[in-house]
């Protein structure tokens, strides 16, 4: 599956601290395949972890609408509780 292939490669990134080529393999995936509902948590993570809090809590709007579309009751809790968490 190319989208998941695309997902690792930007989790590989993430991984070695290079949040910039994250977020653009993540904005990327996100363009290409904006159902793949795992990129949204963990790109806003990254938006929280740089202090873009309100560009982390509009990605996790947008993932929390795909969850909801593909019923996907355990991302969708995930985002939930992270976008909450990132409020504070």
């Amino acid at each position: 599956d190319d989208s998941f292939v695309k997902y690792a490669i930007a989790k590989e990134y993430e991984k070695l601290n290079d949040l910039k080529t994250a977020i653009e393999k993540f904005e990327l995936l996100r363009k290409e395949d904006s159902e793949y509902v795992g990129l949204y948590y963990h790109l806003a993570h990254i938006y929280t972890e740089i202090d873009e809090i309100e560009k982390a809590l509009e990605i996790y709007d947008a993932g929390i609408k795909v969850a909801k579309a593909q019923n996907d009751l355990h991302a969708l809790s995930e985002l939930m509780n992270a976008r909450v968490n990132a409020e504070i």
